[in-house]
Formats: C-alpha cells, sequence, structure tokens
C-alpha cells in the first residue's frame, strides 16, 4: 500500500538533516575536536599472545620532550572491566598479541611515538592457546587463573536475576522419540570478522574536578560510556558527550579499553587526553566477533515439525569481552524466535583464546549461534524432502506463540505474521523456478555452477531497554527534541525528527535535535537491536504529544474553545474543521516563553522483526571463485518512515561482518606467532562496489501496535540471515554439504576434490 500518501512526511523520502553537513565536510568528527591543553594517548602493545611481563623500565619515557604521563600495571589505576571484573586497565600479564604493556600521553602524536620507543619490556613468554577445543584441553595453558580450563561463567545479572544462561523447555527424550528425521552435527561460524566501521574508534577525556569527568566520544550510544563505566571507575560522575561517529556496526556501542586509556591518562596528567586508535590498532586490538560453534542434534517430522534441539554453544570470547554472556542471552532468545520447538536443552560454554578480544558486533549473539546452527537443521530438512523456504516459514515465531527473552521472561508475541512478506520475497527472487532439489545445482554452465539458499533472522530487542526524551515548543513555531541519539550512519536522527514533525504537523526545517550530551538530554540507552524506530520513536512522540497538548490547552481560552477541539499546523492553531480563527504559537505563548513535553518508553520484547534473505551464487569450480549475484532481502517494516534509510539498512546486509563473512570476510592468526595478518585494509578482503550484487529489497507495511506510526525497526537483522543462505547457495552449487565458513577458494576446491570432480 502506498502509506507515505497519509503522511506529510511518513513514508516519504526527505534529505537528511546532517547530510548537507557531511558531504561539504562541515560535520565534526572525534578527531576534528581539540581542546586547550590537549595531550595525545598512545599505547604500547604486546608482540606476544601470551606473556609475564617480567621488567619494565620507563625512565627514557617519562624523562623524553613532550611526555607528560606514563602508566604501566604497576601504576595504573585498579580499574576493571568484563564480566566478572577481571580484566584490569593494564596487566602484569598479556593475552593477545596487540594487548596493552604501557600507556603514556604527550603533547604530540609524534612525541607520544617516539617515547614508546624508550620502553623497555623484558617478557617470560608463555604457550599460547586459539581454538575452542584445545583452549578446554586438560593442560592447556591458562589466561586466567580464576577460570580453570578458559570457561567464563555464562551467568550474568546484566538483564536482572534470571538473565537467560542456557535454554532448557519441555523433554528432549520425548522429542527426540516423536522425530522423523534426527541429525547430529558439529558446525562452525569461528572466522572471528571484524566489523571494521570507517572511522576508527575515538575517546577525549577530561577531568573537571577530582570526581567530575567528561568524555567526547565517537559511540553511536553515549549513554552506555555513562552507565557502562561509572560502576567500573567507582562511581564518578561522568558527561558523555557523543561527536559525530563515522559508522559503527555495534562495535562503537562501547569501547571500554579507549576510554579507560583516556580517563587515566587525564586523571595523571591533568590535562585533556585524546585516544584515538590507528586502524591498525583498529583492527588488531579492538572488538571482534565472537567465535561460535554448534555441537548437538536436532530432531524433525517430516512434516517440517522441530521436536527437539539438543546441544552446546560453543562460543569463543578471545582474550576478554565486556558482553559475552550478554550476547548469550540473546542469541539463546533469538534462536528460539526462528526455530519453533518445544523441546530444548542448548547449554553454552563461553571459552577464552589468545586472540583479540571480543564485543558487541551487529547481530549480537543470534548470527553467530544461527549461523553454526542453520547448517545442522539445512541437512535434516534435506533428509525430510522439505523446501526450505517452507520449513523456515513455518517455524518461526507467529502472534500469539511465545518464547523466552534475555532477562529469562517468557514472553507471547502480539506482533504480525510475516509469512506474506516471505511470500512476496520467494516471488521476487523466483524461488519456487530456481529450486531444484536439495545439493543440486540451479543451472550448470562448464565450470560455473550456480545455487540458491535462504536464511532468516528475528529480533525482539526492537523493545529493549528504556528511552526518555523531551521536545520543546518555541514561539516561532518550531520544535527542539532533547533525546541522548548520536548518529552513526543510519540516519535515525532525522527519521526522529521526521516523527515529531509529522506529530506537531510543522515543516521539517522547523524541528532540530540537541546534540548527543548527558548533561542537556534525559536519559537514552542508546541505537542498539534496532530500537530507534520504536523504542526510541514512542518517546519523542509522547513528548511531542504531551508539548501539543500543553500548547493547546493555553490556547483553549483564547480560542473561546477545548483544548481537544483544536489541532495545529505551520505553527499555527485553530478549531478542528474550521479556517475562520488562527493563532500562531507566539501569540499563544508569547515571546519569552515556551512549552516542553516529556515522553518515555519502557522495554517491551513482545513484538519481535523478521527477515528473509534469498541467495544466489555462483562458483567456478576451477578457481574455487564464490561469487554472490543476486540477494533478495524480505521483511515487513509496519510503517517506513524513511525509504532511503531503510533501503540502505538493509544494503548493508553484505558486508561489515554480515553476508560476506561467509565467502571471504575473516580475520586471520597465524598460529605460531599469534599475530594478525590481516590488518589492513588490502590484506582484509572487502567488497568493492564493482563487485556488488544485484540487491532488491521486499517491505511490506501493514502497521504493527508500537506506536502512532506503527513502524518497527529492521536495519541490525539484515546481516544475519546471510552468512547461512551462502552457506545453503554454495552447497547446492557443489552438490556437497559444507558446514563452515568463510568458503575461501581453498575450501571450495578441496570440497570439488573430495566429491571426485577433478583429477
Amino acid at each position: 500500500m502506498d502509506s507515505a500518501r497519509q503522511f506529510r512526511h511518513i513514508g516519504k523520502g526527505t534529505p537528511r538533516k546532517d547530510g548537507r553537513q557531511i558531504v561539504t565536510g562541515g560535520t565534526k568528527y572525534i578527531d576534528d575536536l581539540t581542546l586547550p591543553g590537549l595531550l595525545y594517548g598512545k599505547v604500547l602493545r604486546s608482540p606476544h599472545p601470551h606473556a609475564l611481563i617480567k621488567n619494565i623500565d620507563t625512565a627514557k619515557a617519562e624523562q623524553a620532550a613532550g611526555v607528560k604521563a606514563v602508566l604501566t600495571h604497576k601504576n595504573a589505576p585498579d580499574w576493571k572491566f568484563g564480566i566478572p571484573r577481571v580484566v584490569a586497565l593494564l596487566d602484569k600479564k598479556v593475552r593477545y598479541a596487540g594487548d596493552a604493556v604501557a600507556i603514556l600521553a604527550a603533547e604530540s602524536e609524534e612525541l607520544a611515538l617516539a617515547a614508546l620507543e624508550l620502553i623497555e619490556v623484558e617478557y617470560e613468554v608463555l604457550p599460547a592457546v586459539y581454538d575452542i577445543d584445545d583452549a578446554m584441553a586438560e593442560g592447556a595453558p591458562v589466561l586466567y587463573e580464576e577460570f580453570p580450563c578458559n570457561l567464563l561463567p555464562t551467568q550474568s545479572i546484566a538483564f536482572g536475576p534470571n538473565t537467560l544462561k542456557e535454554v532448557i523447555l519441555g523433554d528432549v527424550e520425548r522429542g527426540f522419540a516423536e522425530a522423523d528425521v534426527i541429525c547430529e552435527a558439529n558446525t562452525s561460524y569461528d572466522n572471528i570478522p571484524n566489523p571494521l566501521p570507517i572511522e576508527p574508534p575515538g575517546v577525549i577525556a577530561r577531568w573537571d574536578s577530582p570526581d567530575e569527568l567528561t568524555v567526547w566520544s565517537a559511540s553511536q550510544s553515549v549513554g552506555w560510556h555513562r552507565f557502562m563505566m561509572m560502576g567500573k571507575m567507582g562511581f564518578p560522575e561522568i558527561r558523555s558527550i557523543g561527536t559525530q561517529c563515522g559508522g559503527s556496526f555495534g562495535s562503537k556501542n562501547h569501547s571500554p579499553q579507549p576510554f579507560f586509556y583516556a580517563a587515566a591518562l587525564a586523571k595523571v596528567s591533568g590535562a585533556p587526553v585524546k585516544m584515538l586508535y590507528t586502524k591498525e590498532e583498529h583492527f588488531g586490538a579492538f572488538v571482534l566477533r565472537l567465535g561460535s560453534r554448534f555441537s548437538g542434534k536436532i530432531g524433525l517430522k517430516r512434516d517440517g515439525t522441530i521436536t527437539a534441539i539438543e546441544g552446546e554453544w560453543l562460543v569463543d570470547t578471545g582474550a576478554f569481552s565486556d558482553q559475552a554472556q550478554t550476547q548469550i542471552a540473546v542469541g539463546l532468545g533469538e534462536v528460539q524466535l526462528v526455530l519453533r520447538c518445544p523441546n530444548w536443552r542448548l547449554i553454552p560454554k563461553l571459552v577464552c583464546t589468545n586472540r583479540a578480544p571480543s564485543g558487541i558486533v551487529r547481530g549480537f549473539g543470534g548470527q553467530e549461534l544461527e549461523s553454526s546452527i542453520l547448517p545442522v537443521f539445512m541437512e535434516a530438512i534435506s533428509k525430510a524432502g522439505l523446501d526450505p523456504v517452507d520449513f523456515l516459514k513455518k517455524n518461526f515465531v507467529k502472534p500469539g506463540e511465545g518464547y523466552l527473552w534475555r532477562e529469562g521472561n517468557w514472553w507471547v508475541s502480539r506482533g504480525q505474521d510475516y509469512s506474506e512478506a516471505v511470500e512476496e520475497g520467494a516471488k521476487t527472487f523466483g524461488w519456487d523456478e530456481k529450486w531444484k532439489g536439495w545439493l543440486t545445482p540451479s543451472s550448470v554452465n562448464g565450470r560455473k555452477r550456480r545455487g540458491i539458499g535462504v536464511g532468516v533472522h528475528g529480533n525482539a530487542d526492537v523493545g529493549e531497554d528504556e528511552s526518555e526524551a523531551y521536545v520543546r515548543l518555541t514561539p516561532d513555531g518550531g520544535a527542539v527534541i532533547h533525546a541522548n541519539v548520536a548518529e552513526s550512519g543510519m540516519g535515525q536522527r532525522s527519521s526522529l525528527i521526521k516523527m515529531v514533525a509529522e506529530t506537531l504537523n510543522l515543516p521539517l526545517e522547523k524541528v532540530s535535535m540537541t546534540e548527543p550530551d548527558t548533561l542537556v538530554a534525559p536519559f537514552e540507552f542508546g541505537l542498539t537491536g534496532s530500537r530507534g524506530t520504536w523504542a526510541v520513536g514512542t518517546a519523542v512522540i509522547r513528548a511531542a504529544e504531551e508539548a501539543l497538548k500543553k500548547l493547546h490547552e493555553i490556547a483553549a481560552p483564547i480560542l473561546k474553545a477545548k483544548a481537544e477541539d483544536l489541532e495545529s499546523a505551520d505553527g499555527k492553531i485553530r478549531i478542528k474543521g474550521s479556517e475562520s480563527q488562527t493563532l500562531s504559537w507566539r501569540r499563544a505563548l508569547g515571546v519569552f516563553h515556551t512549552v516542553t513535553g516529556h515522553g518515555s518508553f519502557e522495554p517491551d520484547y513482545s513484538m519481535p522483526n523478521f527477515m528473509m534473505l534469498f541467495v544466489e551464487v555462483e562458483v567456478d569450480t576451477g578457481t574455487g571463485q564464490v561469487s554472490v549475484e543476486r540477494v533478495v532481502a524480505a521483511t515487513d517494516a509496519g510503517q517506513i518512515i524513511d525509504p532511503p534509510s531503510l533501503e540502505g539498512q538493509i544494503y548493508g546486509a553484505l558486508g561489515a561482518a554480515g553476508l560476506d563473512t561467509a565467502v571471504f570476510e575473516e580475520t586471520v592468526i597465524d598460529r605460531r606467532t599469534g599475530r594478525n595478518l590481516n590488518m589492513n585494509l588490502i590484506d582484509y578482503k572487502w567488497r568493492t562496489f564493482e563487485e556488488l550484487p544485484a540487491f532488491d529489497n521486499v517491505i511490506l507495511e501493514n502497521p504493527l501496535p508500537s506506536h502512532r506510526f506503527g513502524a518497527i525497526g529492521i536495519g541490525e537483522i539484515s546481516t544475519s540471515p546471510g552468512p547461512a543462505a551462502v552457506l545453503m547457495a554454495v552447497s547446492n552449487a557443489l552438490g556437497t554439504r559444507l558446514t563452515s565458513y568463510p568458503l575461501s577458494p581453498e575450501k571450495i576446491l578441496a570440497a570439488v576434490k573430495s566429491a571426485g570432480e577433478v583429477e
């Protein structure tokens, strides 16, 4: 339906509010900011993946020109992070190649880098471990004394006392007894890709008093840097200010390391400190995606009903993670959304290894689990002779059906059935015409074989956590939104402005938004889990509605009418249906007054979103090259707020640790030295514009019971269905089943040779 006709702004493509500033170079990013007396922080990093620091001598560095502070494990603040909090700001033990050994601040980057060369370190090199199985083996090197066998606790109270740490439901023995098909397998999605936003992480920290810290950060969620760090630092008062964020893809929600480094150096030096990672540090010392393996079995009936799921979910967190347990909780919830099953015994294990740490990445646990468990289902449904689209359409959660969510509570979906979107997507893709059966190419042309595949993902975090906003109406017929929303690339601030302009019936140019600043705007959890459209949108809409109600109450006596009988348009108030008498906001408010409304949102996990991705690939059996030829994304947005923004979010399915992790995006670690071998934008393989496949979006608009515009967030879930869809498509093209990623030429050629198709 053409819902845009119902609205003035909603559903129509309009220029972004910040668009001109971005393209003309006027936008200020973290590296554009400077402060009086600003110092520059740098990190000395370990060349070893696992070692004890036997001795460290910083005397020469401390005396070097321009150096104002040097910190090691001997004199650094006792701040810790991780779950549980065992990861020190600086430690006498390093746990990955690139781990911090010392930090310093100097008057320029050049002086800081020169001083790093003067620090002398004596290491005792320890054995290292890079594989989950090896890390859990008897006698394996132990990263933390607190965690024998390198097993971290999966329990956390991050989402409350019952935070989900496993899924145990029903009776799996009975479920397997009822199954017609049982499949057991070990599958993996542990090539640890890097989300790699364009701008590296950066923080500026300044202590305004011994207990008052101001932080500027290139973060997509500035509130995180306040409420996530206060407790780890002894509860100073933190003011968090967001700069324009040059992309995040989830990874710059939270940056504890550069935050800690900048804050510690600023504390010691008494001056503001900028800690901006280089691209090499971004690759080798910032957060990667969790590694994921599934080992277990599943049971099916021949009609596609899932009867039982049992197994271990092995999660590789690298040297540490500040969010792994919460990612596990969300992943366990999301897998229930796409695989309806009454009988579960799914137990995660969280394992430390000597590679770069993990952290928040778009997909947040669900992409990792689904990419490793769906290949097991592909084998089972092929044995049952089922069409994968029919199977996946049957088994994602429908309205009235329930699931355990991340905080451990049972929720019943009140959303919608996305089957119509799936059917439209399959039709657009031409699934019925192209599908030739399991492990059967859709076409063969000499060495070139084509195959098709499909994946699905859903997320109930579109309604996660709390939001607050103010909307202030001004006498000149304008409105200002006070909300702590950073801009990290997707245009969410513009979309929120659009919702408020629509609510107040104002031109877009008359609505503005404060910069993200925890001193200026009320609490906001941040742009995570695609929550901006529903959760944050609800808060700003309610604030605008309340402000307008207050304005009409002021105007009612002047117009000799009831407040509920008034309406506003373009900064003028009138009685509904009447053109004879209008009242400007200026006359209603007076020149020196404003009126402010408050809006809020409370967590609601009852309305999950879904997306299905259809993929066609071409495989060259002579070279092993895999080319993604076509992608069709199918979903229902309830109501599109801004078409270009939504289209762009879905196109993001390809890179940034999305679909392309199935093909070539991966972090390559030298198992002899523990070092990352592709820490640059040449060796780390990315898709260029010339290599983009045909990409079609099928976006339905069946309004949801979210807020006045019936919209739901979609963006984050676009990446998650891709890896499993590509794995299926390549398996079908080759006629042999593949169970791990990425699908490198070497892996393809080995599969072709194993199938006996080459000499």
